[in-house]
């Protein structure tokens, strides 16, 4: 969390708000937010400077800001991470880590209260409109150039439970914890189902079920859960009112009635209907 609605979301809001901006003195306020930029926070800050902005892209979870010199300024909002837009002189957030000023009167601030989130100064890699650290992750169900029958044809010859396969970023990106399980939900599918034991159709439902709960998602501005995300507004997505079995335990199941439960996965909780998502077929 947040997952691609919620970084999406994101990005739309740093396209209306910080593009054609020129960024003023960079402040690291936490070292650890721009952990992941190996020459350190001065060269960080150093490399921002004076840059503009020129446009706002996205791949999954990842998010980034082309600069007019060309670099890009990643970001990962890991679990707790918030981009925000405030004024210049609005008192500072409890957790805020990198303040990035504005010419325009305003600040990009970068909140982080866990600090697993990470900003970066990246140059292009494969393409010259992606960063190189973001190369090796796939396309996201929502990108243009995803292609469902390629997407389709990869998961069936893994040999590993469908939501693990959900979450594998080298076949598919931006698909976390809540979306998996409300797209298996509506597939009918069980979190441990073997991929090798789906069918092309059932492959591609599930497909569609990703896409579609996705979309209904970011129509609403994403999911929020304890406050932790928020647009660069600082307004919380309402898409938590629409679970189906996400954060249900022990919830009537809308379809069958049977109660949701919670069961460990990955070190972290998968939610399914144990009426209609039965665990046939799972690896093993």
């Amino acid at each position: 969390m947040p997952e691609l609605p919620e970084v999406e979301v994101v990005r739309r809001g740093l396209t209306e708000h910080a593009l054609g901006r020129t960024v003023g003195a960079v402040e690291v306020l936490h070292p650890r937010s721009v952990r992941r930029h190996v020459p350190g926070a001065a060269d960080f800050a150093a490399r921002l400077s004076g840059r503009v902005p020129t446009a706002a892209h996205r791949r999954g979870k990842y998010l980034w800001l082309l600069l007019d010199s060309g670099e890009m300024l990643l970001t990962h909002l890991g679990m707790s991470g918030q981009m925000l837009v405030q004024p210049t002189g609005r008192p500072d957030e409890k957790h805020l880590r990198v303040r990035l000023p504005l010419s325009d009167g305003t600040e990009l601030r970068f909140v982080d209260q866990r600090t697993f989130g990470h900003l970066m100064v990246d140059v292009p890699g494969a393409r010259e409109d992606v960063p190189s650290a973001v190369d090796h992750i796939a396309l996201d169900p929502l990108d243009p150039e995803f292609v469902p029958e390629a997407f389709v044809r990869a998961l069936r010859t893994r040999r590993t439970e469908v939501k693990r396969a959900l979450l594998d970023q080298s076949l598919v990106s931006g698909v976390g914890n809540i979306y998996a399980d409300e797209a298996l939900w509506r597939s009918r599918l069980h979190w441990a189902r073997s991929t090798h034991d789906l069918s092309d159709a059932q492959a591609t439902e599930l497909l569609g079920h990703v896409r579609e709960v996705m979309t209904e998602a970011l129509d609403v501005g994403g999911t929020t859960f304890d406050g932790l995300y928020v647009n660069v507004n600082g307004e919380s997505g309402y898409f938590e009112r629409g679970l189906n079995a996400y954060g249900r335990r022990d919830r009537p199941c809308g379809r069958c009635g049977v109660l949701i439960v919670r069961e460990a996965f990955m070190n972290r909780s998968s939610y399914s209907c144990p009426g209609c998502q039965k665990p046939s077929g799972v690896r093993g």
